[in-house]
């Protein structure tokens, strides 16, 4: 137990350039209490108690501002950052080593009373205000833009941006392990804007020349 706790806080301390020493890691991180009061809840929902999981969640939830539902299966060294507004449903399902922003939602899709929440694999990072939608996966190592909104299943190693998200970039292997540069993500909108551009441009320069032919021939 106590080794799963350090090891916690170790990943804090690895990936956020903004934690200092381990004590302010200790007191003022909520993703990290957030989690915490997830591991106590979780074992406590597995073994039919219910209503004290829910009531654990729900004190969890006043004090982080994060919303983790008892019943969620969650991985080793899950980073959430900052995590105001983070929301993860009942039969969501996260890897290890993932790293999730604030504003990000994990929900279902129906009322049925199944897998109805994502599930993703390890190495995953969701961006800010993120919604992840459905009992879809979300393959290793992949990243989600912020703002985007993902409906279908992503494959290992994507980048999905957009509402609703598309895929515009998967990572080879090698670049797996780079760090996730939210201002260099591509933006499939602005190249779409930047082709009808250049096209609107030719046109112009092509009707320039007729005229100057057609005033050039009707002078002659």
């Amino acid at each position: 137990m106590w080794e799963r706790l350090k090891e916690n806080i170790q990943t804090i301390k690895e990936r956020d350039p903004a934690a200092k020493n381990y004590v302010e890691i200790f007191f003022c991180y909520p993703g990290l209490h957030a989690i915490w009061f997830h591991r106590v809840a979780n074992f406590l929902y597995k073994r039919g108690w219910h209503t004290t999981a829910r009531l654990i969640s729900h004190i969890s939830r006043g004090l982080t501002g994060i919303e983790i539902h008892p019943g969620a299966k969650i991985g080793r060294r899950l980073f959430i950052d900052h995590g105001m507004g983070v929301v993860i449903g009942e039969t969501t399902e996260i890897g290890d080593d993932c790293l999730i922003y604030k504003g990000v939602v994990f929900g279902g899709t129906t009322l049925e009373k199944k897998k109805r929440h994502p599930t993703l694999g390890n190495r995953v990072i969701v961006g800010s205000n993120s919604t992840i939608l459905g009992a879809i996966t979300i393959g290793d190592g992949a990243r989600i833009g912020s703002g985007s909104v993902v409906v279908r299943t992503v494959p290992p190693g994507a980048t999905v941006v957009g509402v609703p998200g598309r895929i515009v970039e998967s990572l080879t292997p090698e670049k797996e392990e780079l760090d996730f540069e939210h201002g260099n993500l591509p933006d499939p909108f602005s190249d779409i804007m930047k082709m009808i551009l250049q096209l609107h441009n030719k046109l112009e320069e092509r009707v320039r020349h007729l005229e100057s032919e057609y005033e050039k021939n009707h002078n002659d």
